[in-house]
């Protein structure tokens, strides 16, 4: 590819935001097409120019994938993502003389996947004694302040704390140019909970590599114990049964004086949560009336993610906003891509995702016997981490019982190992004996119970929907008190018509 090598882009976009492109498919031009770049976006900021070709995405060749797929792959790459791109007289050039533009470039790759950038980390901890569990080294040499001596099983290992993590932030104050007092003093004044922004050893060696700058923006959020929760509702012949509301002295938008047996009853919706996004658009800037435009606006369906009291100071404290969790559980489990969306029928689509919603949102009860010395699987996780999931030998008796890999594992024998680490399942595992029970999801239906606040038991596939488990319970719960206050608005019923739209989706 002597005279045709590509530029090599890396975007970073914040939560709520696009990486500021147009990604187009046209008529009578080959390639996927950069177009309406968004001045001073992420794209126009890093070089990318009106008409460039998309050759890469993290490091996978897409010149000759569906459009649909390319689509996929950016919105899947999370806050990051990097690019591969031709400036359209190189491409059509190097089209014209029949280039192989697939020819690999210096792209790191891991068993033949495109290496994407490791994730920073948010921990929460919340003192429980005296102390957090954990000390804070700085080495004269070595610029930073990095953690030290966690004490196994103390609030900081807990919350995910490893040795040797650098610390970038705290309560969202950069400890960039900080000395070892200051950030001790920083953490013994912040009292009985704290927020660190974490950069483990080898994202720490990638980010500064790269000479990119390590940012909250860039962070999971699978180490903080609470969770925003995504909130789907099909609306009712009477709305979907809330009132939005603002509160005397609060800031933001909040639920009350939900109905009962409404969709936002059956969907988990709570008295005072906040209302963070509608349909994954942030709406913290928005007024009251353009938030209730915007639910009734979404037409039939509509998804909402919301905090409570506990999530929303914790979230708070760490300066970071919770669209952070919608911008990781959507690459978890993304929606179709826009040109799949529309040229599927409406009726069809509705139809899919009620009956995905039904016979998917449940976890797995599996019963195996072990042969040949092996039950046929591999435990993924990390060592000292919680968290685990399967890779499945095709055949095996794990296979023939139903397991699937990336199946993620909620209890082992009826016990839940949830909040256990790699080494504790292996070890439950291993004294099972001939014969193991366990109880997993896939990943896409545990994010989404896990969002939702469900508890995922054995309880669950006793159920017909996940409608129902809410139903069962929210009977037991206490309509909430109605109280007076300003800008009240009950969210009704409202008809919409679906849209046409050209090849293209803005990223």
């Amino acid at each position: 590819m002597a005279g045709y090598k590509p530029k090599v882009i890396s975007l970073t976009k914040r939560p709520g935001q696009t990486f500021g492109f147009y990604l187009r498919l046209e008529h009578g031009e080959e390639g996927h097409l950069v177009r309406c770049l968004e001045m001073g976006g992420p794209a126009e900021l890093a070089g990318m120019k009106d008409g460039d070709r998309v050759i890469r995405v993290n490091g996978t060749f897409t010149d000759a994938l569906s459009h649909s797929v390319v689509v996929d792959l950016v919105r899947n790459s999370g806050a990051s993502c990097t690019f591969h791109i031709l400036d359209e007289a190189s491409f059509k050039q190097a089209k014209a003389e029949g280039v192989n533009l697939s020819k690999p470039q210096s792209t790191s790759v891991a068993n033949g996947v495109a290496k994407r950038a490791p994730n920073l980390k948010l921990c929460y901890l919340l003192k429980s004694s005296s102390e957090y569990g954990f000390s804070l080294r700085t080495v004269k040499s070595e610029p930073g302040l990095f953690m030290t001596e966690v004490t196994p099983g103390s609030v900081a290992d807990r919350a995910g704390v490893k040795a040797n993590d650098r610390l970038l932030e705290v309560n969202g104050e950069t400890m960039e140019d900080s000395t070892h007092n200051q950030a001790v003093d920083k953490i013994r004044l912040a009292g009985a909970s704290i927020m660190f922004l974490l950069a483990d050893e080898e994202t720490d060696r990638y980010y500064q590599s790269k000479h990119m700058k390590m940012e909250a923006c860039l962070a999971t959020t699978k180490y903080l114990p609470h969770k925003p929760r995504i909130i789907d509702m099909t609306k009712g012949p009477d709305g979907y049964g809330f009132i939005l509301r603002e509160e005397p002295n609060q800031t933001g938008h909040f639920i009350k004086d939900i109905e009962r047996g409404s969709p936002a009853e059956r969907s988990a919706l709570k008295d005072m949560d906040r209302l963070v996004a509608v349909d994954g658009e942030e709406m913290d800037s928005c007024t009251h009336q353009q938030v209730v435009d915007k639910i009734m606006q979404s037409g039939k369906d509509c998804c909402l993610l919301v905090v409570d009291k506990d999530t929303d100071q914790m979230y708070g404290q760490g300066r970071v906003s919770p669209m952070l969790f919608w911008e990781e559980m959507k690459g978890s489990n993304s929606p179709p891509s826009y040109t799949e969306a529309i040229n599927l029928p409406a009726t069809v689509q509705q139809a899919s995702q009620v009956q995905v919603r039904e016979e998917e949102l449940k976890p797995k009860l599996c019963k195996m016997e072990r042969t040949s010395a092996e039950y046929g699987f591999h435990l993924k996780g990390i060592q000292g981490v919680h968290g685990q999931c399967l890779e499945v030998e095709k055949g095996g008796a794990a296979d023939r019982a139903g397991l699937d890999d990336g199946d993620v594992v909620v209890e082992v024998n009826g016990v839940n190992v949830e909040q256990s680490t790699h080494e504790e399942v292996v070890e439950i595992i291993h004294d099972s004996g001939s014969s193991l029970e366990m109880l997993v999801a896939k990943k896409s239906v545990y994010d989404q119970l896990t969002a939702k606040g469900v508890t995922i038991t054995r309880l669950l596939l006793e159920e017909t929907s996940y409608a129902q488990v809410h139903n069962q319970e929210s009977k037991e719960e206490a309509r909430p008190e109605t109280s007076s206050g300003p800008a009240r608005e009950r969210i009704s019923s409202v008809s919409s018509s679906a849209s046409q739209g050209s090849f293209d989706e803005r990223l």
